[in-house]
């Protein structure tokens, strides 16, 4: 095999500047976060890409190595995977361009083929190397920020269009914003945008060691209380919060929610259309502040759900709309001062 590509789960650790040896381990040493080594396998088609640490998409050609992590997708739009379902052959598949390797069990007949991998070994040093070796433990530290949460009905209903036009606004109000995300499963692009959109800081589940938050809650949950004292440490004045996928789907969203539910100040709820928002508002009990994506994209949509749930909605892609959510911001950012403990959750 050639170098090998460094995808971006890999970002946060030394894999590229310090050696390291490629080994066979027995099934019973995997886990969910284990950096590998695979081969690229089958004709190339246009899924063959990789996204490198940097963000950028390299396409990839059948014998090339890439180093991933072992993990989960549970997309109820796109494809479903485990590493647990690889089978003695060691065949698996890309399940997303950023290095979450496992066996697709289920995908969307609207996708193109996932890549095909071929398991070649462990990354080990005196033992196997995973992602947690490279998260710093912290001593536990309130988050005291207010955040503007942004959650969707499912993946692709805006959520990240939403939180770069908002994450503009705020920098137009002289703010320092920090932007995370965190559930979903592993990819840079998100983030990156949002640090293009003008965010000071840019953070997601990858920096906490988990290539998808497809994981038990238990995990999930300790991983982010030491994830969010990472958070607290800069000199943020918001936090933007994206969930991915939707809270209901297996990526914990709904515990994430919990976590920060008592420094959440706005809601954004992206949706795809008005009758998904029920179903939200009845899991959750909750009333958005706001609702954008498709489902606000005319004013069709956007007296529909004003009239049947009694909520702004915003086509935040249209300038228009930028005075409402000025106003929005103002009333609970600015007007209430930018520290969290000035800015409580509303009940």
């Amino acid at each position: 095999m050639f170098q090998p590509f460094y995808s971006s789960v890999t970002r946060i650790s030394d894999l590229r500047t310090k050696p390291y040896e490629c080994a066979l381990l027995e099934r019973d040493k995997w886990a969910t976060g284990d950096y590998v080594i695979c081969e690229v396998r089958g004709r190339s088609t246009t899924t063959y890409l990789v996204e490198l640490c940097s963000g950028r998409l390299a396409p990839v050609l059948e014998g090339d190595a890439i180093i991933g992590a072992f993990g989960k997708r549970a997309a109820t739009v796109d494809a479903v995977g485990d590493w647990n379902a690889i089978g003695k052959n060691n065949r698996l598949h890309a399940l997303t361009s950023g290095g979450l390797f496992g066996k697709m069990t289920s995908q969307s007949h609207l996708m193109s083929p996932l890549m095909r991998l071929e398991y070649k070994g462990h990354i080990v040093r005196d033992d196997k190397v995973c992602m947690q070796n490279f998260v710093e433990k912290k001593e536990p530290r309130e988050l005291d920020l207010p955040v503007i949460l942004i959650i969707g009905t499912s993946m692709s209903s805006g959520k990240t269009t939403s939180g770069r036009i908002i994450i503009h606004e705020l920098k137009r109000m002289g703010l320092t914003v920090a932007a995370v995300k965190f559930t979903g499963a592993g990819r840079y692009r998100d983030i990156l945008s949002f640090a293009d959109a003008g965010a000071d800081h840019i953070l997601d589940f990858v920096d906490a060691g988990m290539p998808s938050t497809v994981c038990p809650e238990e995990k999930f949950e300790a991983s982010m209380r030491n994830f969010l004292s990472t958070i607290s440490e800069t000199d943020a004045d918001v936090l933007i919060a994206e969930l991915g996928a939707s809270p209901l789907e297996p990526y914990n969203g709904s515990i994430a929610m919990k976590l920060l539910e008592k420094n959440i100040v706005i809601t954004v709820l992206s949706a795809l259309d008005p009758y998904a928002v029920l179903g939200i508002q009845r899991a959750f009990g909750m009333k958005p502040d706001l609702i954008t994506g498709p489902a606000a994209n005319t004013d069709a949509g956007i007296s529909l759900i004003e009239k049947l749930l009694g909520i702004k909605a915003l086509n935040l892609v249209r300038r228009q709309a930028l005075p409402d959510l000025q106003k929005l911001l103002n009333k609970h950012i600015k007007e209430r001062g930018t520290m969290g403990s000035s800015c409580p959750a509303r009940t």
